[in-house]
């Protein structure tokens, strides 16, 4: 159905359960990389077309058609997850390229048993691959037949008079300076398009005599505006006032991240002053260290004569890509173990890029026409990368890095060539782009910092460095790579400079802070085996989240005052079956050993929702995170939860074990386990009862935090989860995973109603989330009233010396008065006045 050949309404392709892209378990697809589009889980066994047009491709391998429709909407039909590599077996399509069809037509059938025996998943996925022309409007989110109506497509560009009907009313203007650092680059540009979309109006920003609509990043960006620049939004419709108030605030409030780095960023690099000898950039990850400059090259093709077989280069390929996805499946564990969830997802995005049909499809053509595996590849890569690159946004051509990463990998298991780097340590890394794989591996050899010809503060590899406490600097230009191998520099990331030229002054005063910096670590390692003491005689508990019994031997070393978090997801996690009563109970006692005489808060199973396991199949949710996690999965499941609590209360002292319930809403869901407990105690002849405690992560917790502390032993808060729900933002939303700050006066307040409550029946309060890592939140919690802090082990130090440089009663005083505040940078800002950063 069309609308002046603007608007079109497709029709369900397939029966079942309509998912948002955002619920598909593909990184890729999720993400939105691909495009716009909904996924639907199917229940029948053929594939129609959602609306007339003419079909532009047919996947080699028969899972996917893609359908132009008569306006210009470009249509990816994707039959379910991996579904390529069954190499067409159990697809059967019914159309082929070039043919005119109708709406419903059937396009391709499917072997229902065979392909959901093989692959991934049946989910299946219809993506609006030209998003930057259309935009899709979902009908439905619940079960749909085919042939019912699933999505509007709309032409992006102008509306017509049905724009104008919605900008009567009057025009709205304000000025506002810019907060975030670096000026309006991508990602603040992608929150304020963000912004402006949520409402009727159109809104612009006006600067230096250009304007551009709020509805186009690249035209944000376009105005070069930068940190601290005065810009004027306009807002015309029927909710102007309300949209022109949200984009002032969103102008004025920087990324929440964006205040973790260690100094603002100065006006010479707002400014880019011209400097002799200094090379200009973005911060990507703050420090200063000085060294050698070692560049790093780029794996270079020699060229490809043609003429080679290409069941053997398939073979080699093949051979190539299953190594490097072993290679990244180990380093996915290894961080799913240590709980490095930014590393996970961005690897977690390679092994589902390696899946991408688009990619092996187009290397496998190259290969038929005789081409070596090497260039086969290296092609492909290419062309998708300038794809990602001319789609006019700098999210999407940093998601191209990812894929360049992929490139390098592939051609060294190609090549054979070993993967390291000879490198001196303390080294300052150049190279035209880093990847996520390489940084992993520089990190190892203990090189001093990066920088970069190109690349963005948003990539991957920068939020990876940021976790490896790596400087970091990109985008400092082509210039970079000219330079003398082997040269002492500075880098200098809080000011987004590489200095070529330092003197001997300037070393020595690099070195010097330097030292400084690891002389003050050292001083704090060594008292962190000693109580954190306030000021004025307070003591606060400095405890370690970990998730073995190894972590909690590093804790112990670290000077932890005991486990505040065992995550018991470890155990449970990457194998085919659970484990029984026997091998829960090693695992936890061995974490009871490995501390000593300290005692270790036990968390109860958290999974469920977004975290499946392969032997517990749940039902597909359209909101993961709002359904069977936690708490909710034992209520559904008892018999897991028996199971971890009969393990949990045959530890050895039972007085060290404490049992944390996560996801709790209301005190009836304590209260039940509080009784399932005793009852395993009476069974188990046991006149002991471990403490049992609550975490605080959903509002609702929060606000009945008296009624739970009256019958729990002690409350942590995971502010973690607690920020994304009260905030109602997804921590794992690209866009949004910034502004989920805890430090917002929202999350506070509760916290101290948290603390106010618990305080009614003197019960303890402790906080493990990320919050409590944050050595600017330590005065503002410990002034709420929170007693324990669980941080990662290497932080317990930092903190601890942290508290000693603390009054508690000011602590109070001042942290009561953050909650009137109205944002988490003000209460950043604030925080900083106070109890500045040593």
């Amino acid at each position: 159905m069309h609308n002046n050949n603007k608007e079109l309404t497709l029709s369900a392709p397939l029966s079942g359960p309509v998912l948002t892209l955002a619920k598909v378990p593909d990184a890729v697809f999720a993400s939105g990389a691909m495009g716009d589009g909904i996924a639907i889980d199917p229940l029948n066994d053929t594939l129609h077309a959602p609306c007339a047009g003419v079909i532009v491709h047919v996947a080699r391998t028969g899972h996917a058609v893609t359908l132009r429709a008569d306006n210009g909407a470009e249509l990816l039909l994707h039959l379910g997850l991996d579904t390529v590599e069954l190499q067409g077996n159990g697809f059967s399509m019914l159309v082929q390229e070039g043919a005119r069809v109708a709406n419903g037509q059937p396009l391709l059938r499917y072997d229902q048993d065979k392909v959901a025996q093989q692959c991934k998943s049946l989910v299946s996925l219809l993506i609006l691959t030209n998003s930057q022309d259309f935009q899709a409007r979902p009908i439905t989110l619940k079960s749909v037949k085919v042939g019912e109506p699933l999505l509007h497509i709309i032409r992006r560009n102008g509306a017509g008079a049905h724009t104008e009907v919605e900008l009567v009313g009057e025009e709205r203007i304000g000025h506002v300076r810019i907060a975030h650092r670096g000026g309006l680059h991508a990602r603040p540009a992608a929150l304020i398009r963000q912004t402006a979309q949520g409402f009727k109006s159109k809104s612009q920003l006006h600067f230096a005599g250009k304007s551009a609509t709020c509805d186009s990043l690249i035209g944000l960006m376009g105005l070069a505006i930068g940190e601290q620049d005065e810009v004027q939004v306009s807002c015309q419709g029927p909710d102007a006032e309300a949209a022109l108030q949200a984009l002032l605030i969103a102008l004025s409030t920087p990324l929440a991240e964006e205040h973790h780095a260690a100094a603002p960023a100065p006006l010479a690099q707002r400014n880019r002053v011209a400097e002799a000898g200094v090379l200009h950039g973005v911060c990507a990850a703050p420090g200063l260290v000085g060294g050698p400059l070692f560049r790093l090259n780029a794996i270079n093709l020699s060229a490809d004569a043609g003429h080679n077989d290409p069941a053997q280069q398939r073979q080699v390929l093949d051979h190539a890509l299953t190594q490097v996805r072993s290679e990244i499946a180990v380093t996915l564990t290894q961080a799913g173990k240590h709980k490095n969830t930014d590393e996970e997802a961005i690897f977690a995005a390679h092994l589902a890029l390696l899946e991408d049909p688009a990619l092996l499809d187009a290397a496998n053509h190259s290969i038929d026409l005789g081409m070596a595996a090497t260039h086969a590849w290296s092609q492909s890569i290419d062309a998708q990368c300038e794809v990602l690159q001319q789609l006019g946004s700098s999210l999407l051509a940093e998601r191209a890095n990812d894929l360049r990463d992929l490139k390098q990998r592939v051609l060294r298991a190609l090549l054979g060539e070993a993967w390291h780097y000879d490198i001196p340590p303390g080294a300052i890394i150049a190279a035209h782009e880093l990847t996520p794989s390489d940084l992993l591996q520089l990190s190892q050899q203990g090189v001093a910092g990066l920088c970069m010809a190109e690349g963005g503060a948003t990539s991957h590899v920068a939020i990876l460095a940021r976790g490896k406490g790596l400087p970091c600097v990109v985008a400092l230009g082509a210039s970079l790579l000219d330079q003398e191998q082997g040269q002492t520099v500075v880098l200098d990331a809080d000011g987004g400079r590489l200095e070529l030229l330092p003197n001997a002054e300037r070393l020595a005063d690099v070195r010097h802070a330097e030292r400084a910096r690891q002389q003050r670590r050292t001083e704090q390692q060594a008292q962190a085996h000693t109580p954190a003491l306030t000021v004025d005689g307070v003591r606060i508990e400095v405890a370690a989240n970990v998730a073995s019994s190894s972590e909690a031997a590093d804790a112990l070393a670290h000077g932890a005052d005991g486990v505040g978090l065992l995550r018991t997801e470890f155990l449970f996690v990457d194998r085919h079956t659970a484990p029984d009563e026997q091998e829960q109970c090693h695992a936890y006692q061995a974490v009871l050993d490995a501390m000593g005489d300290k005692s270790v808060i036990i968390r109860t199973i958290d999974v469920g929702g977004d975290k499946q396991l392969d032997y517990l199949p749940l039902p597909a949710e359209a909101n993961p995170v709002l359904g069977l996690r936690g708490i909710r999965l034992a209520q559904v499941r008892p018999e897991l939860l028996d199971q971890q609590l009969r393990a949990l209360l045959q530890v050895s002292p039972l007085s060290r074990c404490r049992i944390l319930l996560p996801m709790v809403t209301e005190v009836d869901e304590l209260l039940h386990i509080r009784q399932r407990l005793d009852a395993l105690c009476d069974e188990l002849g046991l006149t002991q009862r471990p403490e049992l405690g609550v975490m605080i992560e959903v509002p609702a917790a929060a606000l009945l935090a008296e009624q739970l502390a009256e019958h729990a032993d002690f409350l942590s808060i995971g502010t973690n989860d607690l920020s994304q729900y009260t905030l109602a933002m997804d921590r794992d939303h690209a866009g949004l995973a910034s502004r989920v700050d805890a430090m917002h006066p929202a999350l506070l307040r509760l916290i101290a109603q948290t603390c106010a409550g618990a305080a009614q029946h003197q019960r303890w309060v402790g906080v493990c989330g990320a919050l409590a890592s944050d050595p600017l939140a330590t005065p503002v919690l410990i002034g709420l009233g929170v007693s324990e802090l669980s941080v990662s082990p290497v932080q317990v130090g930092e903190i601890k010396d942290r508290v000693r440089h603390l009054d508690a009663s000011e602590c109070r005083r001042i942290s009561h008065d953050l909650l009137k505040l109205s944002s988490a940078g003000a209460v950043r800002h604030a925080c900083h006045q106070h109890w500045p950063l040593s």
